[in-house]
């Protein structure tokens, strides 16, 4: 058994060109985990990703601030303490809100891979 507390967990850059913003750090808290990929992801204010796909479910845990969970058709507001469930191949995006930075947990199925579906 492992215990770790998320404010113990280094942030780092996450720079990706998925990501509108270079203003992104994600603290890795399951790297010793074969079956699971799960990272806090900080973004700032305004910053999200673009429209993207998954070929594994998706799970997205809110834990600070005010954000934007998408799909092609309809667009929610998402505040800590939500979870968002995205299913294998639903085209989404996400991030903070205009007016504030925002974190979630991301959990998927390590190995995954992602496709990107707008510029």
């Amino acid at each position: 058994m492992k215990v770790s507390r998320i404010n113990e967990v280094t942030k780092e850059p996450f720079v990706n060109p998925l990501f509108t913003s270079e203003d992104v750090t994600r603290q890795a808290i399951l790297p010793y985990s074969r079956e699971y990929e799960m990272n806090v992801v900080n973004f700032g204010r305004g910053v999200r990703l673009k429209f993207h796909a998954h070929d594994s479910e998706q799970i997205l845990i809110v834990t600070a601030g005010n954000g934007i969970v998408a799909t092609e058709q309809e667009e929610r507001m998402v505040t800590p303490g939500d979870v968002i469930f995205i299913p294998a191949g639903e085209k989404h995006r996400h991030g903070a809100a205009a007016d504030s930075e925002f974190s979630h947990i991301f959990i998927y199925r390590r190995g995954s891979k992602y496709t990107q579906l707008e510029d």
